[in-house]
């Protein structure tokens, strides 16, 4: 038998590491309607700012980076718009597609971002706010390559119950209604990544949490980041380093008390996800720190000793952007067919449901199949999986089981956002997240499978970042 103890140590990848921040908080009377049952149109006010946060990666200064942007944004409404940001970042540093990953915070409180709805009030400021929006990718990525430092980013996994099931049987009706479910499980991981440098103080911190940030609801009208933006005001004040947040895997993940118009609610439940990430990070090893078995003292009990000890941590980086064909349901209207029951609706939340659709099938075209990338990144003995969708945490939990003890981070809305990605067993259920979606059942498993054969493979092109 081995009686070799491993190590224990962080998952971790070291190099050189930049952050930058912009504020782009948008224009009070922005057009701002994201939910049905609202009776506004554009925002009001300003509850918290919103704000995009870049992290750059390289493995020396001549490297081409790996770009991580994270906005306090809801959805890409529309192919068009999303590749209209994303791509001035791609040209002004030359990037590989591959090495770029803009994930959005997915609240619900802020800007429609689609030039489609500039005949609706408030559309008008959404040109500008985009091409600001543009401008502020750019510049923080600019300045994080520019302040890049060496430092080592480690993770650690904590846990946070604000994430809740919402697909609850609906006690009236054969269905499936969005809304707290007690009875049922939810994925509570956070999963925080800790940028260091070598004298110990924090560069950043990085928080992958899958809840979907739809506290404020219809009765709000002010712009805001729901509980992200209290999780960072908690983080921040501590670490004196800016937070960025990647939403996790969240398609039916929510908080207990949300659809409500009490900012107070969504400041609340920031508070508690940022003290559930500074427990997390107290309990974290010294930066470029391992623990190892020194033996064993017999006392009243043989007590098995351990001790801290420097570590070396890999450099190693890869990036692989892949493609899968997802089918989409035979039964989901064409873009056509879809202008005409918009043209002819006068409801306001059944208008809503098909303006979405409509841009959602303008984004698939109208095809049988349509192409998903997908954005793999291995940063040392960790993973980065970047969907354009929203999955069900199955993505993530599996994942994270068969490449345990290695961190893996999965991120919702990632380059895009088109549909859900709900389990297959699902699709026999009256359930939001199954009709909403164009994907026909099965699409998740075949994205899981996809991201788990492209992780593998990163692993034996970085054999040496274990």
């Amino acid at each position: 038998m081995d009686s070799h103890v491993e190590p224990f140590a962080h998952s971790a990848c070291a190099g050189l590491l930049g952050v930058a921040r912009r504020d782009i908080t948008p224009p009070v009377g922005i057009y701002a309607r994201n939910w049905g049952a609202a009776k506004h149109d554009a925002a009001e006010g300003i509850h918290r700012p919103l704000t995009l946060t870049a992290l750059t990666l390289q493995e020396a200064r001549d490297a081409q980076p790996l770009v991580l942007v994270a906005a306090d944004l809801g959805w890409w409404r529309d192919a068009e718009t999303e590749r209209s940001v994303r791509g001035p970042v791609l040209e002004a540093l030359r990037l590989d597609p591959a090495r770029l990953m803009f994930n959005l915070s997915h609240t619900h409180s802020g800007p429609g971002m689609s030039q489609t709805l500039a005949d609706l009030p408030g559309g008008r400021l959404i040109a500008p706010y985009m091409e600001r929006v543009r401008a502020a990718a750019v510049e923080a990525v600019r300045e994080a390559l520019a302040s890049a430092q060496f430092a080592a980013l480690e993770w650690t996994q904590g846990r946070c119950d604000l994430a809740r099931n919402r697909d609850l049987r609906d006690p009236q009706r054969p269905r499936v209604v969005c809304g707290f479910n007690p009875g049922a499980p939810a994925d509570d991981t956070v999963l925080i990544g800790r940028v260091t440098r070598d004298d110990g103080r924090v560069l950043a911190t990085l928080v992958n949490y899958a809840c979907h940030p739809v506290t404020l609801a219809w009765e709000n009208r002010l712009i805001s980041p729901d509980y992200v933006g209290a999780l960072r005001e908690v983080v921040e004040a501590r670490t004196e380093a800016p937070c960025l947040f990647l939403q996790g895997a969240s398609g039916e993940l929510e908080p207990a008390e949300e659809y409500v118009g009490d900012t107070d609610i969504a400041d609340a439940h920031g508070r508690r996800l940022g003290h559930a990430v500074l427990s997390a990070l107290e309990g974290m090893l010294p930066p470029r720190t391992e623990l190892r078995f020194g033996g064993v003292i017999e006392s009243g009990a043989p007590l098995a000793v351990w001790s801290r000890a420097p570590r070396e941590i890999p450099h190693t980086l890869g990036a692989r952007m892949l493609e899968t064909a997802l089918a989409i349901k035979q039964e989901y209207p064409p873009a056509a067919e879809l202008e005409r029951q918009l043209a002819a609706c006068a409801d306001r939340v059944l208008g809503e449901r098909l303006r979405r659709k409509l841009a959602v099938r303008r984004s698939l075209g109208d095809g049988a199949k349509t192409p998903c990338r997908l954005w793999l990144w291995k940063l040392g003995a960790a993973y980065l999986a970047g969907v354009p969708h929203e999955a069900y945490s199955h993505l993530q939990t599996e994942l994270r089981r068969r490449f345990a003890p290695r961190a893996v981070a999965v991120l919702n809305l990632v380059n895009g956002s088109t549909g859900y990605l709900p389990p297959a067993e699902l699709y026999d259920e009256d359930l939001y997240q199954v009709w909403q979606s164009p994907f026909e059942r099965g699409c998740l498993e075949q994205v899981l499978e996809a991201c788990a054969d492209g992780m593998k493979t990163l692993d034996a092109a970085n054999s040496n970042g274990t």
